[in-house]
């Protein structure tokens, strides 16, 4: 244990002989006092790693002490030692933001362990952190070079992401380098696995699958609708972009309020895109049949308009195709603060439907953001402050106040999205000509022009992944792994812009493989 400086005062501190011997032979040096002035005194003089402070002192007691070294001090550790077990005591001192409470009579282990968990919590845990990811990383390696199904993809997904959550709490990140690797060697495994099965996921019916962004409705949404025991309403609350790692960030804020009761994931349709995959979502429907059924409401990439502009009109479709036509619900797209504001003091009266669907575009326009704005670049500049950025948003939007009401009336919750997103860092040069959508993940268009396949996945026959098919050439290539498509002529200036930036569309663990998350209210 490394050296710490405490500060310890007690009215019989000479009781406490053995206690402190035993603490410098812990290599701790220890200062001595017997009232709460004294401390206070100490605490002006010298620099302090913790304090001991009993509760019980003549003169100032401890919580009068406490809460003084917390008003010039605040992040000074302070551990509560007394005789006494009464509640109030116990709550002012925890109300006081106490490191610890200690119940005498004490002995040198808990003293110990109380340091140990209030100053060498970081180090232990940066530890024991480091070696279990040493202990799962050949594992994990193991299992993804494997031949494997998708259900096994999703769980070696959310293992990374878990472990990349842990690594980035520890003190010097300093496995953060080996589980960047580790993530970049999986994704390219999995751009094969896809690659490899998506065909035949739609194709086959009795290939082994994922559920898809067109089938979640009616396979994990809609029973909730049937469910003749729990008729409460069901708000369905997509937020776009949405990765599983920031769901994890945002999970403790939530089951503040909420019972977790189905943790699940599904796979987005290709291309991992909001026009392709949030129609797929309101339409139960691949894009191609879309736009075969409801022309009308189908956008193509060619067209000015808004591609998500129908999604009322294509959940309420899908809703009377699964003789759900009765059900009464509403549809909300939230596209600024005020609009989440305004639904927000709206919550009450949407308890009259049996279900509501909510978008929340905050996450999406944050990743563009992130691209188009120089500040928020510097507030994000990698995956742990991108995370922490949506984490820091989520606390104070209208989100959190909607679900807050929802939690306060009962309702049951669904959290998902349409898809993910992949911090891109290598360039793939591509020729197109101006009818070639801008997307920098995947290209559609008839004169796609590029060198070699390694790195994209090509779809030179559209309609067999039920994608629309504006001319008899057209040809679909998606990026995988963490490639974004680049003009030749423009090269320097796109790789400069875009490198490092968050993007959609292709083929990645990020975008394809998505949470699904089922809540009712405590």
């Amino acid at each position: 244990m490394q050296q710490y400086n405490i500060l310890w005062a007690d009215d019989e501190i000479d009781l406490l002989k053995p206690h402190i011997l035993f603490l410098k032979n812990k290599n701790c040096d220890i200062t001595p006092v017997t009232s709460g002035s004294d401390a206070l005194e100490k605490c002006q003089e010298n620099n302090y790693d913790i304090v001991f402070l009993d509760e019980n002192m003549p003169g100032m007691t401890g919580l009068e002490t406490l809460s003084q070294i917390k008003a010039m001090w605040p992040h000074l550790p302070v551990v509560m030692i007394t005789k006494s077990e009464e509640e109030h005591i116990m709550e002012d001192a925890i109300g006081a933001k106490i490191a610890d409470y200690l119940i005498k009579p004490i002995n040198p282990n808990q003293i110990l362990l109380s340091l140990k968990k209030i100053l060498d919590n970081k180090r232990l845990v940066t530890e024991k952190t480091n070696l279990s990811y040493q202990q799962d990383f050949r594992q994990l390696a193991m299992a993804y070079n494997d031949r494997i199904g998708h259900e096994e993809w999703a769980d070696i997904y959310k293992k990374l992401v878990f472990w990349e959550l842990e690594i980035d709490n520890t003190e010097n990140k300093s496995m953060s380098e080996v589980i960047v690797m580790q993530k970049d060697e999986a994704n390219s495994n999995f751009a094969r696995f896809v690659t490899d099965n998506y065909e035949e996921w739609l194709n086959d019916p009795d290939a082994e699958r994922p559920v898809m962004s067109h089938q979640i409705m009616r396979k994990k949404v809609f029973p909730m609708l049937a469910d003749t025991k729990d008729t409460s309403p069901v708000f369905f609350i997509l937020i776009d972009n949405l990765r599983y790692d920031q769901w994890r960030i945002l999970q403790p804020i939530l089951q503040e309020y909420f019972l977790i009761e189905e943790e699940s994931s599904y796979y987005s349709i290709l291309p991992t895109a909001t026009a392709y995959a949030r129609n797929a979502i309101f339409a139960g429907q691949m894009p191609s049949e879309i736009e075969r059924q409801y022309p009308n409401l189908w956008v193509g990439d060619d067209e000015e308009e808004g591609k998500n502009n129908h999604e009322d009109e294509l959940l309420g479709k899908q809703l009377a195709k699964n003789k759900l036509g009765h059900v009464k619900f509403s549809y909300h797209k939230i596209l600024t603060t005020a609009q989440g504001r305004d639904l927000a003091d709206k919550i009450p009266n949407l308890f009259h439907n049996q279900f509501n669907a909510i978008v929340y575009n905050f996450v999406d326009m944050l990743s563009h953001a992130r691209t188009d704005t120089a500040m928020i670049r510097e507030l994000a500049p990698d995956e742990s402050a991108y995370r922490s950025l949506t984490q820091s948003w989520f606390l104070h939007s209208p989100l959190l106040d909607i679900l807050k009401k929802i939690a306060e009336k009962k309702g049951r919750v669904v959290i998902t999205t349409d898809h993910g997103t992949i911090r891109v860092k290598r360039p793939f040069k591509i020729v197109g000509d101006k009818s070639v959508n801008t997307n920098l993940r995947y290209k559609q268009g008839k004169n796609l022009g590029f060198d070699s396949t390694n790195g994209v996945f090509v779809a030179r026959k559209p309609e067999r992944l039920f994608l629309p098919k504006p001319n008899v050439s057209t040809a679909y290539v998606f990026t995988t792994q963490d490639y974004f498509f680049a003009y030749p002529n423009n090269f320097n200036y796109y790789v400069n812009y875009y490198k490092d930036t968050f993007q959609h569309g292709g083929i990645s663990l990020e975008e394809m493989i998505l949470p699904f998350i089922v809540l009712s209210s405590k």
